[in-house]
C-alpha cells in the first residue's frame, strides 16, 4: 500500500542552459493528495507534486553558477534545497511536467549572467539648451498667469 507521501527518482536529466544540466539522481520527487477538483478519484490520487533539488550540494552546477543561484534564490531555499510545488492539474504526470518546467525556469533565471553595467552618459549640449529654453518658456507663461494690475483711467 502506498502512503500519502512517497519519494522516487524519475529518469532523465533536466537541461538548464547550454551545457548545464541536472542529473535525475539529484532530483527528489514527493507526492501527496492535491486540494481542489478531482471527481471520483479525489481521495485516492496523489496528484500534488513536490520536486526537491539540493542546490547547495549539487555536483552538476559549477561553483560560480551555484554561488550566483544561491544568492538569488536565498529566500526560496530551505537549508540549501529548492522546492517546487505543482498541484494545478488533476493528473500527477502533468503536474510532474509542470514542476520540471518550473524548476528549469527558476534555475535558468538564477544562473543567468548579471546584466552589463550601465555606462553613464552626459546629455548633449543641444538637449541641455532645449531643456533650459522650455523651463524659461514655462516660467514666463506662469508669470503671465499671475496678478493683474487694475488700472483706473
Amino acid at each position: 500500500m502506498l502512503t500519502c507521501w512517497q519519494a522516487c527518482h524519475v529518469p532523465g536529466a533536466i537541461r538548464i542552459r547550454g551545457n548545464l544540466s541536472i542529473s535525475a539522481a539529484e532530483l527528489t520527487w514527493r507526492f501527496s493528495r492535491s486540494s481542489g477538483p478531482g471527481g471520483q478519484s479525489v481521495n485516492t490520487a496523489d496528484s500534488r507534486v513536490e520536486l526537491l533539488f539540493d542546490l547547495a550540494s549539487s555536483a552538476s552546477i559549477p561553483p560560480v553558477l551555484k554561488a550566483r543561484a544561491i544568492e538569488r534564490l536565498g529566500p526560496r531555499l530551505r537549508d540549501g534545497v529548492l522546492v517546487v510545488v505543482a498541484s494545478e492539474e488533476r493528473s500527477q504526470l502533468r503536474n510532474r511536467v509542470a514542476a520540471r518546467r518550473r524548476l528549469t525556469e527558476i534555475l535558468f533565471a538564477a544562473t543567468a549572467p548579471p546584466p552589463r553595467e550601465r555606462r553613464p552618459t552626459r546629455p548633449t549640449r543641444a538637449s541641455g539648451e532645449r531643456r533650459i529654453e522650455d523651463k524659461k518658456r514655462r516660467g514666463s507663461v506662469k508669470r503671465l498667469r499671475g496678478r493683474r494690475e487694475h488700472r483706473e483711467e
